[in-house]
C-alpha cells in the first residue's frame, strides 16, 4: 500500500488550522451547504468539505456518508493538500497512487475523485472541497471551476469565522475593561475620600483650638497615618503603571531571600501586632536568588499586607523560605480565604473579591497583579491556593543566580554582576 503523502509545510498547516479553531466544531450548516452544492454541481453521490489533521481527516460538511471523519491513510485529499491544486482521478483502480486505497478496494468502492484545495492566507492548503463517485468519469471544465470557487468560499468562511470569534472576544474584553475602569474609579474614590475626610476633620478640630497637647498629638497622628495611606495608594498606582508600560527599573543581583523575608516580617510586625496577629518566620540561614532587591521587598510587603488585612484578629501569618527544589518564599495565613470562583480572577487588574467588598476591607485590587508582574519580570512564578474560611497560601518562586555570577562572586567578594 502506498504511503499517505505529508506536505513539507505540514506543521505550519496544522498550526494554522489550530489557530483558526477549524477543528473545534465539526459539521456546520454553512460548510454543509458547500458540500451539498458541490455534489449537485458535479452530479456525484458523495461530497465533502474535508480538513486533514495529523491522524484523522475531519468533515466540516458531508453528503452521501454519515461519517464525520476518516483515517488519514485515505490518500485522495492528502494528495490534493500536497500538490496544492485541483486533483482529478478519473479511474482510481487504474491509478497506482490510489488503486490499493482502503476506500477503493472496499466500501464505498470509490472509482472517481476530484478535489480543490482550501488555500489559506498564509499559503497553506488547509483542506479540500471534494467529490467522489462509484464509477470512472470526468468533470467538465465548468465543474472544475465550480469546485475551485467552492474551495475559495470554504476558505473565506473558515477565516471569517475565526475573525468573528476573535472580534467577539475583543468585544467581551472591552466590556470587562470598561467594568474594571468603573470599579477602579469607585475603589480609588473610596480609598482617597476616606483618608482625606479623616484628615479634613482633624485639621478642622486643630483649627478650632482649645485642645490639650494630648488631643492635638492624637489628631496629628491620624493626619500622619492617613497621609501615609494616600501616599501608599499613589505609589501603588504609579508602580502598576510602570510595570504595565514595562518602564519599571529592574536591576537583578545576587541577594539573600531569607534576609529579605526577615526584613519584611520585621517591617510588618507593628501592623500585625495592632491587629492581634501572630507573625512567624521560618527561614534557613541563607537562600541566594537572582533578583531585584527593591522589587522583591515590594512583593513581600504586598503579600504580608494582604495576609494581615484578610486575617481576623487572633489569626496567624507564617512566612517560610525554602531553598529546594527552587528558591521559594511562602506567605500563609488563617484568614477568610477566597472562593473558587473568585480565585481565578485574583491576578486581574483592579479585581476585588466579593468577600473584600462585603467586609469593607480596603484595597485597590492591584496588589496581586503587581506581585504577578514582578514575578514574571524575574522569570519566576507566583501561585495561590485558598479555600473560604481556611486561609490562603501564596508561593513566590525565583531563579537562582546564573552560573557566571556565582563564579564571579567566588573570585571576588566585591564583584558586581549586572
Amino acid at each position: 500500500m502506498s504511503e499517505t503523502p505529508v506536505p513539507s509545510d505540514e506543521d505550519e498547516r496544522l498550526g494554522e488550522l489550530d489557530e483558526l479553531g477549524a477543528l473545534n466544531v465539526l459539521v456546520e450548516p454553512a460548510f454543509q451547504a458547500i458540500a451539498e452544492l458541490a455534489a449537485y454541481v458535479c452530479r456525484t453521490p458523495i461530497a465533502l468539505v474535508n480538513l486533514p489533521g495529523r491522524e484523522r481527516q475531519y468533515f466540516k460538511g458531508h453528503v452521501g456518508t454519515s461519517s464525520t471523519d476518516m483515517d488519514r491513510r485515505v490518500r485522495f485529499c492528502p494528495y490534493t493538500v500536497e500538490i496544492r491544486r485541483l486533483l482529478e482521478v478519473t479511474d482510481a483502480l487504474a491509478d497506482p497512487r490510489f488503486r490499493d486505497d482502503p476506500v477503493v478496494t472496499g466500501e464505498p468502492y470509490i472509482r472517481f475523485y476530484a478535489g480543490a484545495p482550501l488555500i489559506g492566507s498564509r499559503g497553506h492548503a488547509l483542506g479540500v472541497v471534494c467529490v467522489f463517485d462509484h464509477r470512472p468519469r470526468r468533470l467538465a471544465p465548468a465543474q472544475h471551476q465550480a469546485l475551485d470557487t467552492l474551495a475559495v468560499c470554504a476558505t473565506a468562511l473558515l477565516e471569517l469565522r475565526h475573525h468573528s470569534d476573535q472580534a467577539e472576544k475583543v468585544i467581551v474584553r472591552l466590556r470587562e475593561l470598561e467594568e474594571l475602569k468603573h470599579q477602579f474609579l469607585r475603589t480609588v474614590n473610596h480609598e482617597l475620600r476616606t483618608p482625606l475626610t479623616s484628615i479634613r476633620s482633624c485639621v478642622q478640630m486643630l483649627q478650632g483650638g482649645g485642645l490639650d497637647a494630648g488631643a492635638e498629638h492624637r489628631f496629628l497622628e491620624v493626619i500622619d497615618r492617613n497621609s501615609e495611606r494616600i501616599l501608599g495608594l499613589i505609589d501603588e498606582l504609579l508602580l502598576m503603571a510602570s510595570l504595565t508600560a514595562r518602564t519599571a527599573a529592574f536591576r537583578p543581583e545576587r541577594t539573600d531571600l531569607s534576609a529579605l523575608a526577615q526584613a519584611a516580617v520585621e517591617a510588618a510586625t507593628v501592623k500585625a501586632w495592632n491587629g492581634s496577629h501572630t507573625l512567624v518566620l521560618d527561614a534557613p540561614a541563607e537562600v541566594t536568588v537572582w533578583a531585584d532587591t527593591k522589587r522583591i521587598r515590594q512583593v513581600l510587603a504586598q503579600l504580608l499586607d494582604n495576609a494581615i488585612k484578610f486575617t481576623p484578629s487572633g489569626g496567624t501569618i507564617e512566612v517560610a523560605v525554602h531553598a529546594d527544589p527552587a528558591p521559594t518564599v511562602e506567605v500563609r495565613d488563617t484568614g477568610i480565604g477566597i472562593a473558587p470562583e473568585a480565585l481565578e480572577h485574583v491576578f486581574d487588574d483592579f479585581y476585588r473579591a466579593p468577600e473584600a467588598e462585603e467586609r469593607a476591607i480596603g484595597g485597590t485590587g492591584l496588589g496581586l497583579p503587581i506581585v504577578a508582574r514582578i514575578a514574571r519580570m524575574h522569570g519566576g512564578t507566583v501561585d495561590i491556593d485558598s479555600r473560604p474560611g481556611q486561609g490562603t497560601r501564596v508561593r513566590l518562586t525565583l531563579p537562582r543566580p546564573p552560573l557566571i555570577s556565582a563564579q564571579a562572586a567566588g573570585k571576588s567578594d566585591d564583584a558586581v554582576v549586572s
